[in-house]
């Protein structure tokens, strides 16, 4: 009988660990079933594309069924788990639960948004980690300079034209370099608004943005940004958010009706339920095989798993070049322990580093060189080309790049997509 391959998650370590196992398993050997939410994958660094428009949001996606033809996809989500009888519940889109067995099991459940018990956060913030997020976002910064446009109301003019962030990570910096960079571009077709107008505050509780790269790098990517009137406040917290009103640790009230919470993420909530040993952070403990501790049949990669890292110490950070080298060594693991052998460590030095800025602004580090400009947001498209899955979405993503290269940004603003049935309704008002 096959070996049963359960991998619960599709992202990169659920879908790069199939992939693997996908190439190298022999006929017959084993049945992988792969288990998300959604029947996509999204390609996260690509994120801060899609909210400036210079990417259309289906192709910063790789549709799982399409790429794993050998795999049985569910789409639904984990809600428990018996690891003696070696069984995984599972909640579908509909319908009553599923119990899938398993002779191996992968949980790469990834993370999601951390937030903080931030008063007004939960209710008029929004992240930065979904494409609905990331569309959404786009179309109201757009939204935004209607009103401002629109209005007499000095006010609501200024609040229309706040943009506050709240994170300095990778996510936060590219997130907002993105967006402003988008929404100084087509000003030309806003005559009633200035540039000086508009206020981009990009506020960090620690003592530099960017903390998990060098700081000559995050210096680089911070005169950037300041040299385009982004405000960057460092050793400051975001202390509330009630009524429209964003209070700043440093004493600063900003009225605002953006406020984007990219300050980390924390893993599933649903790991700390499962029975299996996590540390701190909520992480399940793996071993340098990423085998979780104790269980000679789970393993875990990614932004849900403490994987040791040889290399610099302490655990992997939580990256996508680590947690697809993690995935594919996993699937190569898999393959090994089905075929007797003893799985491998995982092993990884970090090939560079790339903060996307806009429309050819970038910064970089490649083989302790450091790059900005064009340079390295052209080596920076280079690599994420030749990374994304499938020669389709690779193709399609080149051309969405190659369309916008001689053309501004778009300014139409799909908000309505929002409420679909918006115009539906007003249609049956007498």
């Amino acid at each position: 009988m096959p070996t049963r391959i359960l991998i619960i998650g599709g992202g990169y370590v659920g879908l790069y660990t199939a992939l693997k196992l996908q190439r190298g398993l022999r006929s017959g050997e084993a049945e992988v079933t792969v288990v998300n939410p959604e029947n996509y994958m999204i390609y996260r660094p690509l994120l801060p594309e899609v909210a400036s428009g210079t990417l259309e949001p289906r192709h910063a996606v790789v549709p799982l069924r399409a790429v794993l033809r050998k795999a049985r996809f569910v789409s639904g989500a984990l809600t428990g788990l018996d690891t003696a009888a070696r069984t995984a519940t599972v909640q579908p889109i509909a319908g009553p639960d599923l119990t899938l067995g398993y002779d191996e099991l992968v949980l790469a459940l990834g993370a999601r948004s951390k937030l903080l018990p931030v008063p007004g956060l939960v209710e008029n913030g929004i992240g930065f980690n979904s494409l609905e997020e990331a569309a959404h976002l786009r179309d109201h910064v757009l939204r935004q300079l209607e009103i401002a446009s629109a209005t007499t109301d000095h006010e609501l003019r200024r609040r229309a034209l706040t943009f506050v962030f709240v994170g300095g990570g990778y996510t936060g910096v590219e997130a907002i370099a993105e967006l402003q960079d988008m929404a100084v571009d087509v000003l030309e077709g806003y005559p009633e608004l200035d540039r000086s107008e508009m206020r981009w505050i990009l506020v960090e509780a620690m003592d530099r943005i960017l903390g998990t790269v060098s700081a000559d790098l995050a210096d680089l990517a911070t005169t950037e940004l300041t040299g385009r009137g982004i405000d960057i406040r460092t050793g400051t917290l975001l202390e509330s958010a009630e009524n429209g009103v964003l209070q700043l640790s440093d004493g600063t009230k900003l009225a605002s009706d953006t406020l984007v919470w990219v300050a980390g993420t924390r893993p599933q909530p649903i790991l700390g339920e499962l029975g299996l040993p996590v540390d701190d952070r909520g992480r399940l403990v793996v071993d340098g095989t990423m085998r979780v501790d104790g269980y000679a049949d789970i393993w875990s990669a990614g932004d849900c798993a403490a994987v040791p890292d040889p290399e610099q110490g302490g655990t992997c950070p939580p990256t996508a070049q680590h947690a697809v080298r993690q995935a594919q060594q996993l699937g190569e693991n898999l393959l090994l322990t089905l075929r007797g052998h003893a799985p491998k460590p995982f092993q990884y030095n970090s090939r560079g580093e790339f903060v996307t800025l806009g429309k050819n602004k970038a910064v970089g580090e490649v083989g302790g060189h450091k790059v900005n400009g064009t340079l390295a947001w052209t080596l920076r498209r280079a690599y994420y080309a030749t990374q994304i899955p499938t020669w389709n979405r690779t193709a399609r993503v080149l051309c969405d790049w190659a369309v916008g290269m001689p053309f501004g940004h778009d300014v139409v603003n799909f908000g309505s997509r929002e409420e679909p049935r918006g115009a539906f309704r007003q249609a049956a008002k007498k």
